[in-house]
Formats: C-alpha cells, structure tokens, sequence
C-alpha cells in the first residue's frame, strides 16, 4: 500500500497536513510567481534593446543618405557602383565586370561609375590597362576606385574551418567599409557576396542588384553531406561520420536560411546559367526579380582556327583547360585516360597505331604553391597507372600556345562535377574540338546541347563514361566529327559579349529607371 508523507502546518491554531502533492503545487506556484516577477524585467529590457537598435539603424541610416545627397548635390549625377573586391584578377568574372561596366557607360552617359576593389598597390589607371589587356575591353570614359583595406576578411585562408560562414560574416565587415567609405544610388554585387545586399539596401538606402556566378550554398551540396558522399568539399572524416554529418548538414541548413534571407533582399538579380538559376530560385524564391544572362565569352581568337577534317592526323590530342583546383578532377581524366589507353594497346579502340597515337594535355594555372603541390601529386598518380609518357602538363601557359594546342586537339575534356556554367568548355567548341563534358551543372543544361537539332557535344559522369565516350568519339569518321565541331562553333554564338550586354541592360533597365538625373 502506498504510504504518502504528511508534513504538519499550523493555521489559525489548527493543525493542517499537506500531502507531497499538496507540496509540489506549492512549489510549482512558488516557481511560477519567480517566473513571472523576472519576465516583466526582461521584456521591458528585451523592448529597451530593440527601440535602441532601431533607432541606432535609423541613424546610421540618416547619416549615411545625408552623406550620399551631399555627393549627389556636388556631382550633379547618380552613381552606379560595383562591389568586386578582386577586379584586378583575369578571370571570368572580372570579364562581366568589365563588359558589364562597357554596357551601362555606353547606354547611360550622365550617370557615374564606380568600383569598390581590395586590391591594393595599384593606381586606377593600370587596373584599366589590365583590363584592356587581358580582356581587350577599353571603357568609355573613366570609372573611380574605392579601395578597400580589409579584403583579407573575405580570405578563405583565413578561415581553415566553417568557411563558408566566415567568408559571409567577413563579407558584412568588408561592405560596411565600403558602404562608409561612399554611398552609391545603385548598388551592383558582381562577386557573389550576397550578404552584402542587406547591409546597401537598408542600411545604406541603395537599390540593389546582384550577378550570381555561383550560389555560396546549394541544395546539391546538402544532397553531397546527408548521402555523406565524399567530395572535395565533404572530407572522408565527415563522410564517414554519422554525427560529424549531422552537424554539417544543421549548418548547411541554418547557412541556406541566411543566404537566402540576404539574397531576397536583391531588386534585380541575374544568373550565369540555368543550374545556378534553379538553387537561386529555391534558395532566394526573387522569381519575378530573377533572369538569366550568360557571362560573356571571348571566342574571337578561337574562331579563326581553321576547321578542317582530321583524318590525316596520326596523333589525337586530349586536351584540358582549367586552373588545378581539387574541384577540376583531373584525377578522373587521368583514369580514364589510362583505360582508354589499355583498350588501345588491346586493339579495341578504333583507329591506326597504338598508345602512341593518343596524349592527354592538361593544361592549367598554378595560383599558388597548394596548386602546385596538387600537380606533383598529379604527376606522381600518372607514374602509379603507367601512362606519364602519354601525359603532358602545361602550366601557366600563353594564349598562343593554348590555342595552338586547342587548334591541334580532337577532344576538348572536362570533368568538374556541377560546374556553374563552364566558359573553358565553351572555348574548347569555338576552337573546333569534340566536347566531351561532365554531365552535370551548365554544360548539360546549357553548353552542350543540341543546336537546331544537331548535336554538339558528349557527356559523362564517371570513370567508365568517359572511356566510352573517348573511344566513341575516335571510332567517328572525319566526316562525322567535323559535322559535330561545325554544329559546336555555330552554338557559341548564343554567349558573345553583344549577347551579354543586350540581356545585361535588359535586366537592369528598370532599376536604372529609378534613377533621378
């Protein structure tokens, strides 16, 4: 029989006994009370801290408008800047920029221009003159500079760990410099620091617009993490990990939600290929604020290559272009290579000669010595498989030489899986090689599609689909691979500067609109 304690209390010279759950109510009111008396504190200073920092953002905001209506009442005209902190650099985003730019000084001529950039030791003229001469782009008239002293805060060295979010944290930082340092009307990210947008438009009072060329987060990458597939981006440690992916996949997760909280800040937000336009559709959801513009693609040089049939050529070129990055997988040409090769030395490849009639050129930048340390790596994994005599590395090449290699190739190769659009493939098919692309990204969505019906390009996804496609594409007759080359020049046309300018000005026609002249 349950036995419940009693405890004796005196009341009004009464005796009364209270039950331990008489006891526990006692207390839970008790609690309750303490509860109640601490939360009206709270909530007054949780209002206190809230009234506070509106009022402080609203200064700040005030100050910032008086400051740019300063500007605007000294310069007599609006002004249009760029937020690019590495516009010095020559790759292609820098070439949007600069066509970019080209496009609104030719359309708009009584609106300033302007660049925010963290480069430093260089004066404004020779960043034009590298303009023009790695992109051949020479702008109308003069744009001005404001050069940013804390660009190392957008460093992914110096964040070894949860990069991604210290990336974005440091982008904050870095556009409240630029914010302070001037206040612009409209406001162009054309790096891909979405988080930046927030701090323009309500800090700042600017109308914002953004050029994606890659979402900071995807959903293929939470795909990658929660399947814990190993990639260069999820190390084997995580993969292997059921809790270590766990966390990654909540702060994948939680990172989603701010980028997409700071993008849908954007007025008018453009995309470099239709993959990048379905993660910023799901991640930002701007759909009547969003639009595809493909990134311009200097194909000039590439076009004047003869065209000609290949069946006097006793050797075929495979040939790479791209910077020696983890996420370029040269590691999966070269073990497909290698099959390609055994095949060959097994008569099962079509065409004359043995190993000697194939080589793989790789052809690419160094940007550092972790570059180069992944070359030698490279190096050594071509002795393992025994093909090194067959493989050819090409480092930091000149134009010339990497069009005369382009010129002299077969097979246009590449292996990055979800590139975001894919402008080296884009040259590979304007020089008149057989693309044979990754199955994934922009080159599936965008470049290597049928043109007019016709085919212009081969797609793989692992080792075993791109030895297939290599010995397909062999076991053409000249006549038929010249047919696919011509079909692949001709598509190009669809990614020319005067393309991107047209849908560039198209897309920005209504926020120039807004524009008081």
């Amino acid at each position: 029989m349950l036995n419940l304690q009693h405890k004796h209390f005196r009341f009004g010279g009464c005796v009364v006994k209270m039950s331990v759950h008489d006891q526990l109510a006692q207390c839970l009111c008790d609690l309750i009370r303490l509860l109640w008396t601490l939360l009206l504190p709270c909530v007054f200073l949780c209002m206190l801290l809230t009234a506070t920092l509106v009022v402080l953002v609203m200064g700040v905001r005030v100050w910032l408008q008086a400051n740019r209506n300063a500007r605007r009442a000294r310069d007599g005209r609006p002004t249009v800047a760029f937020f690019h902190p590495y516009c010095n650099a020559g790759g292609g985003g820098e070439r949007v920029l600069w066509c970019a730019l080209r496009a609104l000084q030719n359309r708009y001529q009584d609106v300033n221009f302007m660049v925010y950039t963290g480069d430093q030791g260089v004066t404004n003229q020779q960043i034009l003159d590298g303009a023009r001469r790695r992109f051949n782009i020479l702008l109308p008239r003069p744009v001005q500079f404001v050069f940013l002293k804390h660009r190392l805060l957008v460093e992914a060295s110096l964040f070894p760990h949860f990069t991604l979010i210290g990336q974005s944290v440091g982008s904050i930082f870095l556009g409240w410099e630029a914010l302070t340092e001037f206040v612009p009307d409209v406001y162009i990210d054309s790096m891909g620091y979405a988080f930046t947008l927030p701090v323009f438009k309500y800090l700042g009072g600017c109308h914002v617009a953004s050029y994606v060329h890659y979402p900071t987060i995807s959903t293929d990458m939470l795909s990658v993490v929660r399947e814990r597939n190993p990639r260069f981006n999820n190390a084997d440690y995580i993969s292997n990990n059921l809790f270590l992916s766990a966390v990654k996949v909540v702060y994948y997760c939680l990172l989603a939600l701010l980028y997409g909280l700071a993008g849908s800040c954007s007025d008018v937000v453009m995309v470099n290929s239709s993959w990048t336009l379905n993660h910023i559709l799901t991640l930002w959801r701007a759909t009547n604020r969003t639009c595809l513009v493909f990134p311009p693609c200097d194909t000039r040089a590439f076009l004047q290559l003869p065209l000609d049939e290949d069946s006097d050529r006793k050797c075929h070129s495979i040939v790479s272009i791209g910077q020696f990055r983890p996420e370029k997988d040269h590691r999966l040409q070269i073990r497909a290579f290698r099959k390609v090769l055994q095949k060959k030395e097994a008569g099962l490849v079509a065409g004359p000669g043995g190993r000697e009639s194939l080589r793989l050129v790789l052809i690419g930048g160094c940007r550092n010595q972790e570059d180069e340390d992944r070359v030698l790596m490279l190096r050594g994994l071509c002795q393992e498989l025994g093909v090194a005599d067959r493989v050819e590395f090409k480092l930091n090449v000149p134009f010339e030489e990497l069009k005369r290699e382009l010129g002299e190739a077969t097979v246009g190769l590449h292996t990055m899986w979800n590139e975001h659009f894919g402008i080296g493939v884009v040259e590979c098919m304007a020089a008149g090689t057989v693309v044979l692309a990754h199955k994934s990204g922009g080159p599936r969505l965008d470049i290597v599609v049928p043109y007019e019906g016709r085919q212009t390009g081969f797609l793989a996804e692992d080792e075993d689909g791109y030895a297939d496609a290599i010995e397909r594409i062999l076991a053409l007759s000249p006549s038929a691979r010249l047919e696919i080359r011509r079909n692949a020049r001709l598509s190009v046309t669809r990614f020319s500067d005067q393309e991107f300018e047209a849908c560039f000005l198209a897309a920005m026609e209504p926020l120039m609109g807004t524009l008081e002249r």
